[in-house]
């Protein structure tokens, strides 16, 4: 007789761009609820969120593997044991695509909070899971994250989990890590500057064979609400007004260049498009069909 599973299969999802092969990872989820976001009350939040089929407030932990040319590019790390049992994912994800943690060229990091850097070092031995990476990241992450009075000024929760999490992950990559401020990255990735939740946060666009893809990091958490409302925020944004400039620029670039986008908190894999929405000033999300062949 057969068993019946127990568990589901690892998150992984593969798209082409032009000559570039590029690889969803899911790092698992986080469970949150409406008190993550500014500017939406708890019953508006409920509406969107019923109107969208779903029952509770999850956020998506995604990054995303790139080959492109003779390069290894990971584009986030993960949350590693920081974030629970539901995330951390992102190394038995990883497993399932034949690629060991050591042939990783290029760590890409849109910025540095747990859910995003988290997976660089593991946490019980300080030692580095990808020993052969160069870790790429904005000028202002570590400018900020390192910074002791900014560290003086959080909260309890803040130090550890954000300040603390940043200069411990990062520790064994210092002589390896590169910053920049804007421009092409690594060949093919174009750094976006898009700050405000974070001070150096940062999108990507990867262009490849006349086909483009914006990988935009933590422009939206939380879909079902975001994409109807740009001007909410989230608590954990360092400025929301930045924020919430970045995330219209983002959404405004992405509908009217028709873009092919992603991002970190899109429900798994989400690639899809952005529209203007009919009637009011929000944005529509439209998921990409699942694509059988490459």
């Amino acid at each position: 007789m057969a068993t019946r599973p127990t568990q589901q299969i690892p998150g992984v999802y593969h798209r082409t761009l032009g000559d570039m092969h590029i690889v969803a990872l899911s790092d698992g989820l986080l469970f949150r609820d409406h008190t993550m976001m500014r500017g939406v009350d708890a019953a508006a939040a409920r509406e969107m969120l019923d109107a969208a089929f779903r029952t509770s407030f999850v956020l998506a932990v995604n990054a995303f593997l790139v080959f492109s040319g003779d390069r290894i590019v990971l584009i986030e790390t993960g949350s590693g044991d920081y974030l629970g049992p539901a995330a951390g994912k992102l190394l038995a994800s990883l497993a399932v695509t034949g690629v060991a943690p050591a042939e990783i060229d290029t760590i890409l990091l849109t910025h540095m909070h747990p859910d995003h850097s988290a997976g660089l070092t593991d946490m019980a031995t300080g030692q580095a899971h990808y020993p052969n990476a160069e870790l790429v990241v904005h000028e202002n992450e570590p400018r900020h994250w390192f910074d002791d009075a900014a560290m003086a000024r959080g909260t309890d929760r803040e130090k550890k989990l954000m300040f603390q999490q940043a200069r411990e992950q990062t520790m064994p990559y210092r002589k390896r890590m590169r910053t920049f401020s804007k421009g092409e990255v690594v060949p093919g990735i174009t750094a976006l500057p898009s700050h405000g939740h974070t001070p150096g946060h940062t999108s990507y666009l990867l262009q490849s064979g006349g086909e483009s893809l914006l990988i935009w990091g933590d422009v939206v958490h939380f879909p079902e609400v975001q994409f109807q409302r740009p001007d909410v925020s989230m608590v954990v944004d360092v400025d929301p007004e930045a924020a919430a400039v970045s995330r219209r620029r983002m959404m405004d670039m992405a509908a009217s260049d028709r873009l092919l986008v992603t991002g970190m908190h899109l429900h798994f894999p989400g690639f899809g498009h952005v529209e203007k929405a009919a009637g009011h000033s929000g944005f529509r999300f439209i998921p990409e069909a699942w694509r059988q062949t490459l």
